[in-house]
């Protein structure tokens, strides 16, 4: 195995290892329950929903992590995991 699959989680692994379609926004990597329910209490209670912020700040990694710390609070490890399982899913589904 390459040394990208060996750093990332199996939550990120099972997240791209699929279409999303309805998944919780809790099944992205680095969006634990505290994070999930600031997510949800804005309204971004679907994967899809985090993806399309990503894909319309057009991958921006600075921005995305800074439109993610601004709705949930996420520090920089954890808007990095986030990114990386968006990412990686791209790179499979689009």
């Amino acid at each position: 195995a390459d040394n990208k699959s060996m750093s990332t989680s199996q939550k990120h692994r099972d997240f791209v290892a699929e279409p999303m379609g309805d998944k919780s926004v809790r099944c992205l990597a680095g969006i634990g329950e505290v994070l999930g329910k600031k997510l949800e209490d804005r309204g971004f209670d679907k994967a899809y929903m985090v993806l399309g912020h990503f894909l319309l700040l057009k991958k921006n990694e600075r921005h995305f992590q800074e439109w993610l710390n601004d709705v949930c609070g996420a520090n920089a490890k954890q808007s990095r995991d986030c990114i990386g399982c968006l990412q990686d899913w791209c790179d499979a589904f689009l």
